[in-house]
């Protein structure tokens, strides 16, 4: 089992929600953060003022799966959160020692 972390921008989370719907994925979670990565945030002018914005608003999605349909999962957001331009976001994947779902108590790739 794996767990997929992947930061992308935030009009995005509907086409990659899609993606992954249409490939068979059944649960995520999703969180508005901050961050900046290479693109190191930007200047906006703001009544005549002008202000650095460090950190900018992005989506984590978070995806528990089975190692079969890993390279489908990243496949899907990949292309659909990508618009070519610096901050389309990262994908991150951790191995997942466990899962339980708290309502049955089934475990692991049963409980994902």
């Amino acid at each position: 089992m794996k767990l997929v972390s992947a930061i992308i921008k935030p009009f995005k989370l509907e086409e990659v929600r899609s993606a992954l719907d249409a490939i068979g994925v059944s649960g995520m979670t999703i969180s508005e953060v901050k961050g900046f990565g290479r693109q190191k945030g930007h200047t906006e002018l703001y009544r005549g003022a002008e202000y650095v914005i460090d950190f900018l608003p992005k989506i984590k999605i978070e995806i528990a799966i089975t190692d079969e349909i890993l390279d489908k999962v990243v496949q899907a957001i990949t292309e659909s959160a990508s618009t070519g331009k610096i901050g389309d976001g990262k994908i991150f994947i951790s191995p997942l020692e466990q899962a339980i779902r708290i309502r049955t108590g089934e475990k692991d790739e049963d409980a994902i």
